[in-house]
């Protein structure tokens, strides 16, 4: 009998199995491997629907809005649309919930926002093994609806400068230069251009005074040479911009077929007007009424020239009124009209020249937002003012007078501001 001497050949048949240990560390290996699989693949698939969720419900409450707005069934819709984009309310994988207004948050207890939650459960395929059947995800969104409202323009500015961008040698948004002094009583001075430096100019002696605790508000900056001229100070800069063009219905005023009719002993009677310069030699009076223009109106020096209840439309044209001019024209009191005195609409770029005697006036809202306006004249000291709120796309003042714009919204247009409707995550 041979023996085996080698004590490593001897020991080995004593050494423990390791077969135990390897099915632990296979077991241990799965369990990793279905992990990894179950954050690849559910983790995806949850982030996924999430999305989708979030697509659901935005589309969900942008639809409620609308439909609010315009008078529908805005729940019924805001389902429909959920429907659509994949979730249909079932209560099992995903439930839709609308409150109006939000049950929380900072838009609690208003009614013009609409909250829209989508709840989805997303069956997983590998996280099941470790306890995980579902997965759940959650969409919120908000959006607000503001219906049309009645009522005065760009809340109350007396002289309002649209333009969105300007420059600091042309096109300026605002200027007033010379000696002009431009008191407002009733509404302040809005400037919508957003120049960082030039926004609104003040050269020379030119002043601005505010009479009353009204402001001037400038989306851009200021350029202003002698700060003491200028009330209040310092004036509002980085204010938020209008959108333009401005989110308000714009006049529906026309003539129809009508045309205007001198009567030969100086009174001319309301409609359309394309026969040249208006108002015709040897007229003094309009009658009450709506005027359609086609081309400029002149008011020369010692023109006279008065009317109540009148809507001068300028379809196309410039408006120029000598210093020596006298006018007093006044705007309709009442109907669909009331308190409009000149509108040029937005797609006329002309110029409106307003200028007159120191006993002229002009009372009702002068509208043109596509158009420059020059304020040149009218003293406040011998009685000439604008009961006016004057919006133009540039305004320039330009004078040696003391002009007065007294700003009163029962004199003036009121119109619907647009619908609104604004998504907010």
């Amino acid at each position: 009998m041979r023996i085996n001497n080698n004590p490593f050949l001897r020991s080995k048949k004593h050494l423990p199995s390791e077969r135990g240990q390897a099915i632990i560390l296979i077991v241990f290996t799965i369990i990793g491997l279905i992990g990894v699989s179950a954050l690849a693949v559910d983790g995806v698939n949850a982030f996924i629907d999430s999305r989708r969720a979030d697509t659901a419900a935005s589309a969900a409450a942008l639809t409620a809005a609308l439909t609010r707005i315009e008078g529908g069934d805005w729940r019924a819709a805001a389902l429909a649309t959920a429907f659509a984009n994949g979730y249909d309310n079932n209560g099992v994988t995903n439930t839709v919930e609308m409150n109006t207004p939000p049950v929380g948050g900072p838009y609690a207890g208003n009614s013009e926002y609409i909250e829209v939650i989508i709840t989805s459960h997303v069956q997983t395929y590998f996280a099941v093994v470790v306890g995980i059947p579902t997965i759940t995800t959650v969409a919120h969104v908000i959006s607000q609806s503001k219906p049309s409202e009645l009522g005065e323009m760009f809340n109350g500015y007396a002289l309002v400068s649209l333009a969105p961008k300007s420059k600091c040698d042309m096109q300026q948004a605002f200027w007033i230069h010379s000696e002009a002094t431009i008191n407002l009583i009733g509404g302040g001075l809005f400037v919508n251009s957003n120049n960082p430096t030039c926004a609104f100019i003040s050269f020379g002696s030119g002043s601005v005074r505010i009479q009353d605790a009204s402001q001037i508000m400038v989306v851009g900056g200021a350029d202003i040479q002698k700060p003491k001229l200028i009330t209040p100070y310092p004036i509002n800069t980085g204010i938020a911009p209008i959108p333009y063009p401005p989110p308000y219905r714009m006049p529906r005023a026309g003539c129809g077929s009508k045309i205007a009719t001198p009567d030969g002993l100086g009174s001319i009677s309301s409609g359309n007007w394309d026969e040249g310069t208006f108002p015709p030699e040897g007229v003094t009076s309009l009658e009450g009424g709506v005027y359609c223009l086609q081309d400029d109106f002149i008011l020369s020096e010692g023109q006279v020239l008065e009317g109540g209840n009148v809507v001068i439309v300028m379809e196309d044209g410039d408006i120029k009124i000598s210093g020596n001019a006298e006018v007093n024209l006044r705007a309709p009191q009442g109907g669909p009209n009331a308190g409009l005195l000149i509108y040029m609409p937005i797609g006329n770029h002309g110029l409106i020249n307003l200028n007159g005697s120191d006993e002229s006036s002009f009372i009702g809202t002068i509208l043109a937002p596509g158009a420059d306006v020059r304020i040149n004249g009218l003293d406040s000291l011998r009685g000439g003012a604008y009961h006016s709120q004057i919006i133009g796309y540039n305004l320039e003042v330009n004078s040696t007078d003391n002009i007065e714009i007294k700003y009163t919204d029962e004199q003036n247009w009121d119109t619907l501001t647009m619908p609104e409707v604004v998504l907010i995550k």
